[in-house]
């Protein structure tokens, strides 16, 4: 069975920092497009940080310069590392694998909780 689960969230003061992890089974992860996407309470989900099968990234504005993507293919892993953490950054984020235009599959995790509070 295909599986996508994230690990890594919990409670961290304003400043601090978390490492989020996507640990993927049942699927050849090198063929996806990796992504962070969060959504807060009463807010549309947003697109957080993006990584290729080539290794290229995109960030969403907000958290650019603070946050960083990456992946391990060998244990079809992917991480987001996250400093300088602010109360704005409060949702539940979702772990993504995409590979669409190659399999037609996509997958997504369950969501882990990231609460930035004092």
């Amino acid at each position: 069975q295909v599986q996508v689960v994230e690990s890594g969230g919990g409670l961290v003061q304003p400043g601090g920092s978390l490492r989020l992890s996507c640990a993927a089974s049942g699927i050849n992860f090198s063929y996806y497009t990796m992504g962070w996407y969060r959504q807060g309470s009463g807010k549309q989900r947003e697109m957080v940080a993006l990584i290729t099968r080539g290794g290229d990234t995109n960030y969403a504005d907000s958290v650019k310069g603070r946050f960083t993507i990456s992946r391990d293919n060998a244990k079809n892993s992917g991480y987001l590392q996250m400093n300088s953490l602010k109360p704005e950054d409060t949702a539940v984020y979702f772990c993504n694998a995409d590979a669409r235009a190659l399999l037609g599959r996509n997958y997504w995790g369950q969501g882990t909780q990231v609460t930035v509070s004092s």
